[in-house]
């Protein structure tokens, strides 16, 4: 064991290491060892977080496994008989826990993968808080929820109450009695209001742009058309946007509900914060106790800078799930296979071509 509490790395230089094991690093993990390379000495996979179960463990409470969407199976191993009144924090990170014993995948944690650089001999060298690793080829499948985004405003730092995020947020009790704005046009925001407008004296719903409903179910063909959307955004080199925001608002029964109620009238976004709430153009304000910031996340991808794969549009291009700038780079759970499916997808994309790129002579070091 190390300062960190993880287990020693056994080998300094895998064919590969994998950064993070979510959905998208536990899929190319199973891939990877599917193809034969063995756990803890072909390819490593880091994990930040202290247990299994990616960023399911940081889910608030009320988010129970039944309100989930579109939660796909792992590769390989199905989650079946979860209770859907459990929080989905409980229940998946179990499924992760048993997914990772199931095939041995030996997942080291928690590690903090500091920068990824060019190394000698063709490797790469990843800097982390066990050790340095030269691996030939690196899978990233970091996510978004390390990195919350928060949009500044006028005002922002005069607000005399609480300001949250998403990636904060505690349940609805915790705004008992608070007058609430709610920023955001996703699903998280509406569920959050819907939750939190049971207990609030007020909720106000603010988004930048109109919300879109879908009616009707969302079929292969849909699912198809949005993730071509996003894929397109990082082919031409921008920051990818989720899928989840091409493919609008479902409306089902508590929607519904929320709307005919009021609970879900959107208003436009304010003009600035003020010490008690918010202001719009127009000279109308609200006041308000808390302000939760349902403004989605952005790629953790910050430890890759210095391999200088961004575009000038700030996004990573990718072909396929290569990095376009570095093949031994691949990116799972970023853009278009940002979801449980593409991951799952991806992660086997990903491995094919890992394993054509380690069938080739390894560069001599020095």
């Amino acid at each position: 064991m190390n300062d960190f509490g993880v287990q020693e790395l056994r080998n300094t230089e895998p064919d590969v290491v994998v950064v993070g094991a979510g959905q998208a690093g536990l899929s190319s993990a199973y891939h990877l060892h599917r193809a034969g390379l063995v756990p803890g000495e072909d390819f490593v996979v880091l994990d930040h977080a202290p247990r299994p179960g990616g960023a399911w463990q940081f889910r608030w409470p009320s988010l129970t496994y039944g309100r989930v969407h579109g939660m796909h199976s792992l590769p390989g191993m199905e989650l079946t008989g979860a209770d859907p009144a459990r929080p989905s924090s409980e229940v998946i990170g179990g499924y992760f826990r048993a997914y990772e014993e199931a095939f041995g995948l030996a997942v080291l944690r928690p590690v903090d993968v500091r920068a990824v650089r060019e190394g000698e001999g063709g490797r790469l060298r990843v800097e982390t808080s066990a050790g340095v690793l030269a691996p030939r080829a690196l899978i990233n499948a970091t996510g978004t929820w390390d990195r919350p985004f928060w949009p500044r405003y006028p005002g922002w730092e005069e607000f005399g109450g609480r300001q949250l995020h998403t990636a904060g947020y505690p349940g609805p009790e915790a705004f008992r009695g608070a007058r609430v704005i709610v920023v955001g046009g996703g699903t998280s925001a509406v569920q959050h209001l819907l939750e939190v407008s049971a207990v609030a004296a007020a909720t106000t719903w603010v988004t930048r742009r109109p919300p879109v409903f879908r009616e009707g179910p969302f079929g292969e063909e849909q699912g198809r058309a949005a993730v071509a959307l996003v894929d397109e955004r990082v082919r031409r080199g921008l920051p990818p946007q989720s899928v989840v925001s091409v493919t609008g608002l479902p409306l089902n029964e508590a929607v519904r509900a929320g709307l005919a109620s009021g609970v879900l009238d959107r208003r436009p976004m304010f003009e600035r914060i003020t010490p008690s709430g918010a202001r719009w153009a127009d000279g109308s304000v609200v006041e308000a106790d808390v302000i939760l910031w349902a403004t989605g996340f952005r790629a953790a991808v910050d430890h890759l800078a210095p391999l200088r794969l961004r575009e000038p549009g700030g996004g990573i291009r990718l072909a396929g799930t290569r990095a376009a700038r570095d093949e031994r780079v691949h990116l799972v759970g970023y853009g278009p296979s940002a979801s449980t499916v593409g991951a799952n997808r991806a992660g086997g994309a990903a491995v094919r071509e890992i394993r054509r790129l380690l069938a080739r002579e390894p560069v001599p070091a020095g």
